[in-house]
C-alpha cells in the first residue's frame, strides 16, 4: 500500500498537520475553563471575589480556539479525502489494468463477481481505511494520549487514575477485534458470492424466464443475502457488547475522579476547576476511546479488503509476453507444429500432435463433432492459451515470442457468443479499427451482410445497441460481429462458428463478399454445416484429439468415412448419387 500512499504523502501529512492543531484547540480548552472557573467565578485566588474581566478575557479567548480548531479539523478533512480518493482512484486503475493482463484461466480461477467487488466495494473499504487512518486514527490517538498527560500535569492522582483503567479497556478491545476480525474477511467473500449471483442472472434473465425459474432464483439470492446478513450482525453484535462494557468502565474512571478530586479538594490539594479539568479531559477521553472501538471496526474491515485488492494487484499474468513486434515477417502464415494442449487443471489433452500448416491467402475450415477441439485450435493462433507440447507459429515465429499486442494485431477473430457493447452500431464495428471512418465501417457491413438491417433501424449506425446486444437477433449480432473483425486489417481472419445464426443464402453471400474483399488474408473457419465449408481450400476434419482427415470437400468425400458420414447425415445419400 505505501507505494500509493508516498505520491501522496505530502498532502495527507498536510492534513496531520491541521489535525494536530485540531487536538491541540481541543486540550488547551479544560485548562481554560478551569482557570475561568476558579478564577473567574469563585475567585479562589482573589478572596472569592468574581473576576468578570477574566470570564470575557478566556471566554473570548475560548471561542477563538474552538473557531481555530473548526477550521483546522475541516482543513484536515480537505487534504486527507483529496489523498485517499487519488489513493483509491491510482489503485482502481491498477487493479483494473492488471485484470486486463490475465489469461482466460486466471480470470476463471477468480471469478467476475469476485473481481468487480474488488475493484470497487474492495477498494472503497481501503480508501476508508486510509481517510480514518490519517483522520480518525490520528485524532483519537492524539486526544487519548494527551488528555492523559494533561491530566498528570493537572493532578497526578487523576492520571495515575485514567492509566489503571486503561489497559483494560485496550484488552476489551483487543479481544472484540480479534473475534471480528475474521468475519470481515468473510464478510466480502459473501459479498462476492451475491455479485456473482447479480451478474448470472442479470446476464441470462431471458434464459431465466423462459424456464420460469424466477422463484428459484430469488431463494437463491435471499439465501446469499441471508449468510451475508448472518455475519453482518455477528460483528455487530461483537461490537455491541464491547460498546457499552467500555462505557460502563469510563464511567467508574469518571467516578473515581470526583470521589479523588473531592478529597484533593477538602485537603487543599487541588481546586473545583481543577476537578472540572480533568472530568472534561475524561470525557474527552472517553470518546476518543469510542471512536477508537468503530475505527478499529472499519480499519480491520479495511485491512482485510486490501488483502483482498493485493491479491489481484501481485498476481503476474500467466503469459508472459514476448519482445517481438512481427516487423518484416511474412503475412498469414499459420503453422501448428506437433501441437498438444490441455487446459488448465483440465488434465487430458484435448489435442495431441497436431501439425497443420496453413499458407496465405488459403481458406481452411475446421469441422469436427461437439468437444473435438476445435475453438481450442484456433484460440491457440492469438494465444489465448499457451500449448502443452509443441509450437504454434504465426509467419514462422513462435506466438510465445511475439508481444500480445502485436500477435494479436495481426488477427481477427469472430468468437462463438456474439459481444457487443452498450453503443451505437457504427461505434461497435469500430472496435475493430478505432478511428475507422464512417466509410470504412460502412464497407465492413456490406461485406458481412450488416448494411441493409442496419440502415433499415431508426438511426441507421448511429442506433444505440441494448446491453449485451439484447435488442438484436441472433443473426444480426453475428452479422455485426463479423463486420467487427472485418473492418480491422488483420492477415488472419478466424471465424468460430459464428454464423450458426444465419441461412444459407445470407451465409454464402457474406462468404462470397468476404473472398472479394480480403483475397490476401488467410481465413479458418469453423462450421458444423458442410455447405459452409465446401468452397474452403482445404477442410480438416478433427477427431479423438487429433486430425483425422484434411482436404478439399472432393477429395474427403473419396478418402474419408467420417465425412461421407456427416455429409449424408446434413444432405442426404440420394443428394449425392444425383
Amino acid at each position: 500500500m505505501w507505494k500509493y500512499i508516498r505520491r501522496y504523502l505530502p498532502i495527507a501529512v498536510t492534513g496531520v498537520l491541521f489535525m494536530v492543531g485540531e487536538v491541540v484547540m481541543d486540550l488547551l480548552q479544560p485548562g481554560i475553563m478551569s482557570q475561568i472557573v476558579d478564577d473567574g467565578v469563585l475567585g479562589v485566588n482573589s478572596g472569592g471575589v468574581s473576576d468578570m474581566d477574566v470570564i470575557w478575557r478566556l471566554g473570548l479567548l475560548m471561542i477563538g480556539l474552538v473557531l481555530f480548531g473548526g477550521l483546522c479539523g475541516s482543513l484536515n478533512n480537505v487534504f486527507v479525502h483529496i489523498s485517499a480518493q487519488n489513493i483509491g482512484n491510482e489503485m482502481r486503475k491498477d487493479c483494473f489494468r492488471r485484470v486486463m493482463t490475465f489469461s482466460f484461466p486466471q480470470m476463471d480461477a477468480f471469478g467476475a463477481g469476485t473481481l468487480i467487488t474488488r475493484v470497487t466495494n474492495d477498494i472503497t473499504q481501503v480508501q476508508n481505511y486510509i481517510s480514518l487512518f490519517f483522520r480518525g486514527l490520528i485524532r483519537t490517538s492524539l486526544l487519548t494520549f494527551g488528555s492523559i498527560y494533561c491530566m498528570f500535569l493537572l493532578n497526578a492522582k487523576f492520571g495515575l487514575i485514567v492509566v489503571c483503567a486503561f489497559p483494560i479497556m485496550a484488552g476489551c478491545i483487543a479481544l472484540c477485534l480479534k473475534r471480528a476480525g475474521p468475519l470481515f474477511t468473510k464478510l466480502q467473500s459473501q459479498l462476492d458470492a451475491i455479485n456473482a449471483i447479480m451478474q448470472e442472472d442479470v446476464s441470462g434473465i431471458r434464459i431465466i424466464k423462459a424456464c420460469v425459474r424466477e422463484t428459484y432464483e430469488k431463494l437463491r439470492f435471499g439465501k446469499a443475502n441471508d449468510a451475508l446478513i448472518k455475519t453482518q450482525l455477528k460483528t455487530l453484535v461483537i461490537f455491541a457488547f464491547m460498546n457499552p462494557a467500555v462505557n460502563a468502565l469510563m464511567y467508574v474512571v469518571v467516578a473515581c475522579v470526583l470521589l479523588a478530586g473531592a478529597s484533593e479538594v477538602s485537603g487543599g490539594a487541588a481546586t473545583p476547576g481543577v476537578v472540572m479539568a480533568a472530568i472534561t479531559y475524561t470525557t474527552q477521553l472517553l470518546g476518543g476511546i469510542l471512536m477508537l472501538v468503530m475505527l478499529f471496526q472499519n480499519i480491520s474491515r479495511g485491512l482485510a479488503s486490501w488483502k483482498r485488492v493485493k491479491e489481484v494487484l501481485d498476481s503476474e499474468p500467466a503469459l508472459a509476453d514476448g519482445d517481438f513486434d512481427g516487423a518484416g515477417q511474412a503475412q498469414g502464415e499459420i503453422e501448428f507444429r506437433d501441437v498438444s494442449f490441455a487446459y488448465p487443471d483440465g488434465g487430458q489433452n484435448v489435442l495431441s500432435h497436431i501439425d497443420l500448416t496453413i499458407h496465405k491467402g488459403e481458406t481452411v475450415a475446421i469441422m469436427g463433432a461437439t468437444g473435438s477441439g476445435k475453438t481450442s485450435l484456433v484460440s491457440l493462433i492469438p494465444r489465448f492459451y499457451d500449448v502443452s507440447g509443441g509450437a504454434v507459429l504465426v509467419d514462422g515465429v513462435d506466438v510465445r515470442e511475439y508481444s500480445q499486442e502485436a500477435l494479436r494485431g495481426k488477427i481477427a477473430i469472430v468468437l462463438q457468443k456474439s459481444e457487443l457493447f452498450s453503443a451505437p452500431i457504427g461505434g461497435n464495428i469500430a472496435w475493430g479499427l478505432p478511428g475507422a471512418s464512417d466509410a470504412q465501417i460502412e464497407a465492413a457491413a456490406v461485406v458481412s451482410q450488416a448494411d441493409d438491417f442496419i440502415r433499415a433501424t431508426a438511426q441507421g449506425y448511429g442506433t444505440v445497441v441494448a446491453e449485451r446486444g439484447m435488442s438484436l437477433s441472433g443473426g444480426q449480432k453475428q452479422r455485426i460481429s463479423i463486420a467487427r473483425a472485418v473492418v480491422k486489417p488483420a492477415e488472419i481472419l478466424i471465424f468460430d462458428d459464428s454464423t450458426s445464426a444465419l441461412d444459407l443464402k445470407t451465409e454464402a453471400a457474406l462468404y462470397a463478399a468476404l473472398r472479394a474483399a480480403r483475397p490476401e488474408s488467410t481465413k479458418l473457419i469453423i462450421a458444423q454445416r458442410i455447405a459452409s465449408v465446401r468452397a474452403a481450400d482445404r477442410i480438416v476434419l478433427l477427431e479423438n484429439r487429433g486430425i483425422a482427415a484434411c482436404g478439399t470437400h472432393e477429395e474427403l468425400m473419396e478418402t474419408s468415412a467420417l465425412y461421407r458420414d456427416i455429409y449424408y447425415s446434413q444432405f442426404g445419400e440420394e443428394v449425392e448419387c444425383a
